[in-house]
Parts: structure tokens; sequence; C-alpha cells
């Protein structure tokens, strides 16, 4: 039996999957056509939810929609979603993560910017905290999170970490709950949200949580555009509350060229560029996903619709 897969992805992405997965498949002993646009049954959608098909009642057959972004909230309330759904775990977009949160994290640890941004060329020796010295919040232990928690631990940096239900990483203090959210708000000098999009976590940080966090604590945001209140984000770094914010994600993007975070001098704007879903780390999931279907084991990373990831 030969598998229809539609690929609906934007036509540059498109290009990027096609052949990694078509190998990737053949290399699996599936025999599969790929193909770009709807038409006759489909066994399955590899999916962008920035891809030109919305309505998955157009095809006929279809046994599972699987996504190629980590966040799934673009497609999880979709009304004509009655199949299931497998969110995006990259190893790929796991490490670029870890990255990109570590490298800022040190980048507001160390206080680069300071040297970087130095007009009048004032030789200023200011004594740099060690690691240890500078406790990092993180919202959000799922692989991600999890990630880079570790990551920052091992550099000896004190995390602590707040998430649905507590988890059980070695160095990492967890906790859940509104009481354990305080415990880490109230202590984390650094801040990493990297929760998802849920009706519980929309505007988790607001007027009454940054003000929880100790004063001058800087705001990591790669997870979710709306886990922030930006207005309450904003009176707070213009009374010092919050020392800078480096934001990649935003309730609208591309980010409005008139929205106040561009000029904003305490905040940092990057593209929604923190961790993207590479093809070739991607692929072997998305296969995997298919030879469990077909052979009747359940779906890695099957979204929970109730829990909303």
């Amino acid at each position: 039996m030969t598998l229809r897969i539609l690929l609906n992805l934007s036509p540059d992405y498109r290009a990027l999957w096609h052949q990694p997965l078509a190998s990737a498949l053949a290399d699996a002993g599936v025999s599969a056509e790929l193909c770009d646009r709807p038409g006759g049954p489909v066994d399955y959608v590899v999916h962008a939810p920035n891809g030109p098909v919305q309505d998955f009642s157009t095809l006929p057959g279809l046994r599972a929609v699987l996504n190629i972004w980590a966040g799934v909230d673009k497609v999880l309330h979709n009304p004509t979603l009655d199949v299931p759904l497998a969110r995006m775990v990259d190893p790929g977009l796991t490490e670029a993560m870890v990255e990109y949160v570590t490298a800022h994290v040190l980048r507001h640890h160390i206080g680069m910017d300071r040297d970087i941004a130095n007009p009048g060329h004032d030789w200023v020796q200011r004594p740099v905290p060690l690691a240890r010295e500078r406790p990092v919040g993180i919202l959000g232990l799922g692989v991600l999170g999890a990630a880079c928690a570790r990551a920052l631990s091992a550099l000896n940096f004190p995390v602590t970490g707040w998430s649905r239900s507590p988890k059980t990483l070695p160095g990492v203090a967890s906790f859940a709950g509104e009481a354990g959210l305080h415990k880490v708000l109230s202590r984390a000098q650094m801040l990493v949200a990297l929760l998802p999009e849920t009706p519980a976590t929309t505007e988790i940080l607001n007027a009454r949580t940054l003000a929880m966090l100790p004063r001058g604590a800087f705001v990591i945001n790669p997870g979710r555009g709306p886990l922030i209140d930006d207005t309450a984000l904003l009176a707070a770094l213009d009374s010092g509350q919050i020392a800078h914010a480096t934001l990649d994600v935003f309730r609208s993007e591309p980010l409005p060229k008139a929205h106040p975070y561009w000029a904003h001098p305490k905040v940092t704007v990057t593209p929604h560029a923190a961790a993207d879903t590479r093809a070739l780390t991607a692929v072997p999931v998305i296969v995997e996903n298919i030879r469990r279907d077909q052979a009747g084991e359940p779906l890695l990373h099957r979204v929970d619709r109730d829990l909303g990831y």
C-alpha cells in the first residue's frame, strides 16, 4: 500500500522538507507519495500552521496531523480537526533553544551590553557575580524548559522551575501551583518563559506577577507571545522593576513596526528566531510517527486537547 502524505507547508519549507522526507520514508521501507496540494484521499498531513490548507474536513481518509512546529496553539482549536494531532519535539530545535537561552542568560549575567554600547569609551570596572550567585527561574519544564534548566544548572546557576505539575530534574528545584509560582518568581534574577500557550498561561506574566520578581530582574521570552501582558511589561521596564526584556515571540508577528518594543531601550527584539524546526533532525520524528500509526502504536508527542499541549 502506498501512503499519501500532504506537505501542508509554505513553498520555501516544502523545498526544504520534500527530499529529506522522501529519502527517510524510503529508507524506512515506507511506500509513500508526497503531494503539495490536496486532491483525493490523504493519509497524513505534515503540517505547518501557516500552510495553505486549513480545512481538514476536505481530506478524506486522514489519519493524523503531524505538526512541524513545537507550538500547537495555531491548530489545536481548528474546528475541522477531528484526528490525532502530534506536536514536534525536534532534537535540533531543542539544541537551538538551549543555545539561545544560555546565550542571553550569560549576556545579561555578565552585563555585556554595557561594554558593547559604550560610546563614551568609559573605563569602568564592574564586579560580576558568579553564576552560583545569580538565581534563574524557568517557567515551563517540558522538553525545552528541562533542557535549558539542565544546561544552566551545569554552568552553576541556581535554577528553579515551575510547571503544571512538579518535575524531577537533578539539580533543579521544581514547583507547581500558585504558591510554587510565587517561590520561583520571588528568587529569579533571570526569568525564562518557556510555557505553552493555554488559557491558564495567557498573560501569566502580568503586573502582579512581574512585581514578585526581585527588582532589576531580567526577562527572556522565547516561549509564546501571549504569556506576557505587554502593557504591564512596558510599565515594569519603565519603573526599573525589570532591567531588560529579551523577547523572541509576540502576539502579532511580524512585530508591527510601530510597536513600542522596537524603540524601547530596555528591550531586545529577536524575530522568532530562537529555535526553528530543522528538516534533517525533525524528519525522523515524522517517519517514526507514521510507522507507529501504521503499526497500531501510539503516536509520539500526541497532543492532549484538554491540556492544550
